[in-house]
C-alpha cells in the first residue's frame, strides 16, 4: 500500500507545530492535521500522492523525469497544505502568502528547494497556478483555490533526504522560528569538527564547547534557554569560529603529526558525506576564502 514517507511527515509536523496557533491570540489558525495530506484516499490513482501500487509507468509522477523513474517506491511523493492564518511581525500571513514565497525560492533555485518538482497554488484564491521545475505544465484544477500542492521528486523521497530545511526557512522569516533546528546531520558534522580541533588544538575547552551546549550549557558552563539541546546553530558557529581563530593562530612545527592526525580524524569521504546540504555552500565558500589568504 502507499505509504507517508518520514522526511515529508518531518515536514508535516513541522508545519502543523507552528501554523496551527497563531501566536498573538492563541487562536486556532485553521490549519488542522486533517488540512496537510500525504497519500491520496484510496480511490486516488496517478500522481505523486500515490506510490507505485496506484501507478502505471506512463503516469506523469514517473515518466517525465529519471529522477522519479528512478526513485520509485510505495512511498508517496506529495504534500497538501490547507488555508491558515496567523500573524506574526505585524504582519498577517496566509496560504496564498506562504506559497508565493515558496514560488519564489523555487524559481531562484534555492539550494534548499531542488527536491521540489511542482507547487500547484493560488496567489489569491481565485486564480489557480503551477509552478514546475521541468516546464511541462502551468495549470491545476480548482481545488488549489483552498490548498497548495508541493510535488517531490521522487529520489528524494526513497533516499530519505531532509525536506525541512525550507520549510523552516519560511517559518523563521515570518518570525514563528526564533531558532534554526539543527538536523541530526548538522549536530553530527559540529560534533565533529569540535572534536578534531580539540585533537589538533591540543586543549579540551575548544572541543567541551560542543558537548556543554548540547547538554543546554553555554562555554561557561551557564544554562542556556530556547532550543532544547542547544541555544542555536549560530551560537555553535560562533563557537566553532572561535575555536577556528585559535587553531589559525597556532605555529605547528611537526606538520607530519598535523597532517596524521586531520586524515585520520577527517578523511575527504567523510567530510563530504557530514557536512549537511544546508551548510556546503557556506564551507566551500568559507575554504576558498581561507585559501586564498
Amino acid at each position: 500500500m502507499t505509504r507517508a514517507p518520514s522526511n515529508l511527515l518531518a515536514v508535516r509536523s513541522l508545519l502543523l507545530a507552528h501554523l496551527n496557533i497563531d501566536p498573538n491570540t492563541d487562536r486556532a489558525a485553521d490549519l488542522e492535521p486533517a488540512e496537510v495530506g500525504i497519500v491520496g484516499d484510496p480511490a486516488h490513482r496517478g500522481g505523486y500522492h500515490c506510490g507505485s501500487d496506484r501507478l502505471d509507468a506512463n503516469d506523469y509522477s514517473v515518466a517525465e523525469s529519471p529522477r522519479d523513474t528512478a526513485g520509485l517506491t510505495l512511498d508517496a511523493a506529495a504534500l497538501d497544505v490547507g488555508g491558515f492564518e496567523v500573524g506574526s511581525g505585524g504582519r498577517t500571513h496566509t496560504l496564498a502568502s506562504f506559497s508565493l514565497w515558496c514560488v519564489g525560492q523555487c524559481a531562484a533555485n534555492a539550494a534548499d528547494t531542488r527536491d521540489i518538482r511542482e507547487i500547484i497554488y493560488s496567489p489569491d484564491g481565485s486564480t489557480v497556478k503551477r509552478w514546475d521545475r521541468l516546464g511541462k505544465r502551468s495549470t491545476g484544477d480548482s481545488s488549489h483555490r483552498w490548498h497548495t500542492h508541493f510535488s517531490f521528486f521522487r529520489d528524494a523521497t526513497k533516499a530519505g533526504r531532509d525536506q525541512r530545511p525550507l520549510f523552516r526557512r519560511y517559518l523563521s522569516s515570518i518570525g514563528l522560528l526564533e531558532e534554526i533546528d539543527m538536523t541530526p546531520e548538522e549536530h553530527t558534522w559540529l560534533a565533529t569538527v569540535h572534536k578534531n580541533i580539540t585533537v589538533l588544538d591540543g586543549r579540551n575547552p575548544i572541543g567541551q564547547i560542543y558537548t556543554r551546549m548540547a547538554e543546554g550549557r553555554d562555554d561557561t558552563g551557564a544554562a542556556v534557554t530556547g532550543h532544547p539541546n542547544l541555544k542555536s546553530l549560530g551560537a555553535q558557529l560562533t563557537a566553532l569560529q572561535a575555536a577556528l581563530t585559535v587553531f589559525s593562530g597556532r605555529d605547528f612545527t611537526d606538520e607530519p603529526a598535523v597532517i596524521q592526525g586531520v586524515l585520520a580524524g577527517l578523511p575527504p569521504e567523510k567530510i563530504a558525506a557530514a557536512i549537511p546540504p544546508t551548510l556546503a555552500k557556506q564551507v566551500a565558500d568559507e575554504l576558498a576564502r581561507r585559501l586564498a589568504v
